[in-house]
C-alpha cells in the first residue's frame, strides 16, 4: 500500500510513520493532510501504529552523552549544526503529530482533534523541509551529523493516554522550543544569516500555535472526564516526565497560546521536581528538553512574539 491507496486517516499516518526516508516522509504527511482537506479520505478508521517509527540509516543515532557540542551561531559549523538539530526535531516532530491521530484514533474523538493534528503534521512537514533546503544550500544534507532519539522517547512514556501524551508533548517539549527559539533567532540575526532567521521565525509562529492546539485539547479531554485542567496536568508531567521545568520561560508566548504561568510555574518552583534533577543526564525526557534547549543558546524571555491566527472554534463531537 502506498499513503496514495490508504482509505482511512489512521492507515495513511500509520503509513507515514512506517516511511523511513525523511524526504518522503514529509511528502506524505503533506499528501494525507491534502487528501483529508479534499475529502479525498474521510473515514477517520483504526490502526496499531509502531511503537517506533521508521527510521533513514542517517543520521547516526548515538546516546545523549556521545552528543558533540555544537559551536557558537557565529560560526558556519555552529549555525549548520543548529539548524540539522533542529531538522531532527522536526522529523521527529512529523511523527509524533501522525502518531497522535494513530494512536488514539479509535477513542471518541471530536472530528475536530483530528483536523487540529493533521494541521499540525502538515505544518511541521512544512519545517522539516524548510530546514532540509536551508541546510542544502550550505553544503549540508539532513544525516550528515549524528542526532539523538530522545524526543521519541520521553513520548513513548505516554502511549497509554491521549491526555498523558497531550501533557508532555505539546505542553512541556513544544513549549520549551517557545522559550529557546527566540535567542536562536537572534543569534542567527546577529550572525547575519538572515535566510534562517526567515526559517525559524516561520516555525516559531507555527509553534505558538501547536502549543495553543495542545493546551485547547488537553483542557478538553480534562473536562471530558471531570477533571481539573491545571491540576491534573501537573500530575501527568510528575509522572510522565523525568526532566525538569526549568526557566526562564517565554511567557508571552507561552500565553498566546493560552498555556498560562498557572500551568507551569508551581511545578518549576515544586520541590517535587527537583528529585529528577539527577537523571538529566540520562532520562529521556532530560534528553528531549536539552534537543530544544541546547546549552549553546541560552533561552531568553521575549515579548516579540506573533499573534496566533486561525485557532479554531471549539471543539464538537465526532461526526
Amino acid at each position: 500500500m502506498t499513503v496514495d491507496g490508504a482509505t482511512t486517516l489512521a492507515d495513511a499516518f500509520c503509513f507515514v510513520l512506517k516511511t523511513a526516508p525523511p524526504a518522503t516522509k514529509a511528502a506524505a504527511a503533506r499528501s494525507v493532510a491534502r487528501r483529508w482537506r479534499s475529502g479525498d479520505i474521510s473515514e477517520i478508521g483504526i490502526c496499531a501504529p509502531p511503537d517506533r517509527p521508521a527510521r533513514p540509516d542517517r543520521p547516526e543515532l548515538r546516546p545523549p552523552r556521545e552528543m558533540p557540542r555544537r559551536g557558537k551561531a557565529a560560526t558556519d559549523k555552529g549555525r549548520i549544526a543548529l539548524l540539522h538539530a533542529l531538522a531532527h526535531i522536526e522529523l521527529n516532530a512529523i511523527d509524533l503529530a501522525c502518531d497522535i491521530i494513530a494512536r488514539f484514533s479509535g477513542q471518541d474523538l471530536p472530528r475536530a482533534f483530528f483536523d487540529d493534528w493533521i494541521k499540525v503534521a502538515d505544518e511541521e512537514a512544512q519545517h522539516f523541509m524548510l530546514l532540509r533546503d536551508r541546510l542544502g544550500e550550505l553544503g549540508v544534507t539532513y544525516g550528515d551529523l549524528p542526532a539523538h532519539d530522545g524526543l521519541w522517547e520521553a513520548a513513548g512514556n505516554t502511549f497509554h493516554d491521549v491526555l498523558a501524551r497531550l501533557a508532555v508533548v505539546p505542553l512541556v517539549l513544544e513549549a520549551r522550543g517557545l522559550d529557546v527559539t527566540p535567542a536562536m533567532i537572534e543569534n542567527l540575526r546577529r550572525a547575519q544569516d538572515l535566510k534562517s532567521v526567515a526559517v525559524l521565525e516561520r516555525i516559531y509562529a507555527d509553534e505558538i500555535g501547536h502549543v495553543g492546539i495542545g493546551r485547547r485539547w488537553f483542557e478538553w479531554v480534562a473536562q471530558q472526564r471531570a477533571l481539573d485542567p491545571i491540576s491534573t496536568w501537573h500530575d501527568l508531567v510528575r509522572q510522565n516526565f523525568k526532566g525538569m521545568l526549568k526557566p526562564p520561560f517565554n511567557r508571552a508566548a507561552r500565553d498566546k497560546a493560552g498555556l498560562t504561568a498557572a500551568y507551569y510555574e508551581p511545578l518549576a518552583a515544586s520541590r517535587t521536581n527537583a528529585p529528577y534533577a539527577n537523571q538529566r543526564a540520562s532520562s529521556p525526557s532530560a534528553t528531549a528538553t536539552r534537543l530544544v534547549c541546547p546549552s549553546e543558546d541560552r533561552p531568553t524571555a521575549s515579548t516579540g512574539d506573533r499573534s496566533i491566527t486561525g485557532v479554531p472554534p471549539s471543539p464538537s463531537r465526532r461526526a
